[in-house]
């Protein structure tokens, strides 16, 4: 199966779930993953402290609708998840029109689209629907009736810790909470565990921890108990929105000049393709966790078009069309890269420091003038000479040189050899 396929295929199976923070919906979904990397399913008890946090009820749902005086459906939550407001308690009433609308929510200014919009930590009911629904709605009263669960459980999480040769871990983060959104975040789900399986064919220098976590909640209990492994934490990403058509947006660290940060606006700019790089800020998805003040880790967010900024955020046209396979592919493409420049940087000594050792006799000098590739590799071959003083590692002679990380990595493996340079660090 061609990657585009793979990629989209698995967005394809999640995209009927209904997802939230907690129920059945993560779980399903999560056995879902289960089928494609070996991803350990956990789960957190109601009312479970975790910072200024506390785990909520577990939230499930079966059916909702809203019928007419007539008995007819006018909203069903068969034909959208969206339909219902996320974490809708039970109701089974009759309403007028006027107090119906005090629980409807629409885009007046799209007026197609069904909103998606949630109630997690406000016990309240209601539904969602186009605004063209809204507007047919005649006077006189209303049955609404949502059979939902709120009731002692558990929050539930997935995570993969890929091992490698050393404790030094790489943290992969994406929010599995939203139903049937695609861009976002089936998106960033189905490219972390394509990622994923990547990863698990390698030979690797760094550790992989991948988490599957509801937003905000899920970030936030997951740090709460593992504060202990946030010290092994050296690399970080959140992913989302990774499916649509729009260049790539990075999202740096709190830290700004992380090495993360640096690595993936080396990757970004080798690309020679249209990309944008922002500075961090406290709001938008789990990075604004990670890169709290007690933590402050080096996790950037890595999207293309960030949340907000496309017209389908949040609503019903988030949806399967939005999806380009192509898209799905290069962004996975490029965090791939992006974990090769981890896996291959390193600092290094130069044993032979004193002037330019001779590289004709070791085969290392281009004798033919003329070969614009041969002169590449002669010029990145003597930038890795010149800086690597153990201080300089292979990302800080790419930046100072101006070159392809490739090109740096490769004049190093060439010079390793020929016994002229060593690994420090």
């Amino acid at each position: 199966m061609k990657q585009e396929e793979s990629l989209l295929g698995l967005i394809k199976e999640l995209y009927p779930i209904c997802r939230s923070i907690t129920g059945n919906g993560v779980r399903k979904s999560l056995q879902i993953v289960q089928n494609y990397i070996p991803v350990q399913i956990q789960e957190l008890p109601t009312g479970t402290q975790v910072f200024d946090w506390t785990i909520p009820k577990e939230w499930n749902i079966k059916d909702a609708w809203i019928k007419n005086s007539n008995g007819e459906k006018v909203v069903d939550f068969d034909d959208s998840n969206l339909h219902v407001l996320n974490y809708s308690i039970p109701v089974d009433q009759v309403v007028s029109l006027d107090e119906l609308k005090n629980h409807l929510y629409t885009l007046p200014d799209q007026p197609d689209l069904i909103p998606y919009r949630t109630s997690y930590y406000k016990e309240d009911w209601g539904f969602c629907l186009s605004h063209h629904q809204l507007m047919k709605l005649e006077e006189g009263d209303y049955h609404v009736y949502i059979d939902a669960a709120l009731e002692e459980g558990s929050m539930t999480h997935g995570e993969l810790f890929i091992k490698g040769k050393t404790p030094d871990e790489v943290i992969i983060s994406c929010h599995i909470c939203h139903p049937s959104l695609c861009n976002d975040n089936l998106s960033g789900i189905s490219v972390a565990v394509h990622l994923a399986q990547q990863l698990l064919q390698e030979d690797l220098r760094y550790s992989y921890r991948f988490l599957f976590i509801p937003g905000t909640i899920g970030s936030i209990a997951w740090l709460a108990r593992n504060e202990d492994k946030t010290q092994h934490i050296k690399y970080g990403l959140v992913l989302s929105c990774v499916g649509d058509a729009g260049p790539i947006t990075y999202k740096k660290s709190r830290q700004g000049k992380a090495e993360v940060d640096r690595i993936v606006e080396q990757v970004l700019a080798e690309s020679a393709e249209s990309y944008e790089v922002r500075d961090f800020t406290p709001y938008g998805y789990d990075e604004r966790q990670y890169c709290s003040p007690a933590f402050d880790l080096p996790v950037g967010c890595f999207m293309r078009t960030p949340f907000g900024e496309f017209p389908e955020y949040h609503t019903s046209a988030d949806n399967l069309e939005l999806m380009e396979p192509e898209a799905l592919a290069d962004s996975l493409s490029k965090l791939r890269r992006i974990a090769e420049v981890i896996e291959n940087n390193g600092t290094y000594l130069n044993l032979n420091p004193k002037c330019e050792p001779n590289l004709g006799k070791r085969g290392l000098y281009k004798l033919t003038g003329g070969d614009t590739e041969s002169e590449v590799n002669q010029l990145a071959i003597l930038w890795v000479l010149n800086l690597s003083d153990g201080n300089h590692s292979l990302l800080d002679i790419a930046e100072r040189a101006g070159m392809s990380f490739q090109a740096i990595r490769q004049a190093a493996d060439a010079l390793i050899e020929v016994d002229l340079l060593e690994e420090v660090r």
